[in-house]
């Protein structure tokens, strides 16, 4: 996948270049356009019992797998505020707090277009006997694994490699 464009949005001629899946240059009026790493947060939400809350995806990229609560992070807005925001949004619920786990590139395909990203998780922990409410936009289901073993990580029907990352991160820093 290139992520090519037909015309520079500048000029409007049909002479602009990728260069490098890093930018794209039009030789005819100078204008540069980057193609910047998009930001994104996914928070691992696990209780007493090590059981991993995940959504089923209800919309492409990779619709029917399972990821964490997340998505982008909105222009003017930190990592943290994302992750609340998220949370109301897609489980109806706010964390009580965030505690930093990791960050890993990843690649995001939405219709024919892709995305670079920088995946950044938090382990979050939710409020006592807190009532998840799915977004039907975005989550066919709520599902908890019990995520106790490298193999089981590994047959997890992921989304992203980026959680696959995360988790086997938080697994070992559980079993220390």
């Amino acid at each position: 996948m290139q992520n090519d464009f037909n015309f520079c949005p500048n000029c409007g001629k049909q002479n602009i270049k990728n260069v490098k899946m890093r930018k794209w240059a039009c030789p005819d009026c100078g204008y540069t356009l980057y193609n910047n790493v998009a930001t994104a947060v996914g928070l691992v939400i696990a209780d007493s019992d090590g059981n991993v809350l995940f959504e089923r995806r209800a919309k492409e990229p990779r619709k029917g797998f399972l990821a964490f609560p997340g998505g982008f992070v909105d222009p003017d807005e930190t990592l943290e505020e994302a992750c609340f925001r998220e949370c109301r949004e897609e489980i109806g619920v706010e964390p009580v707090s965030l505690k930093y786990l990791a960050s890993y590139p990843n690649s995001y395909e939405y219709k024919n277009v892709l995305y670079k990203t920088c995946d950044v998780f938090f382990e979050a922990v939710m409020p006592e006997n807190a009532e998840f409410v799915a977004q039907k936009s975005e989550v066919l289901a709520f599902e908890k694994c019990s995520v106790t073993t490298q193999k089981i990580i590994d047959e997890l029907p992921l989304a992203f490699e980026s959680a696959r990352k995360t988790l086997s991160l938080w697994l070992s820093l559980k079993q220390r």
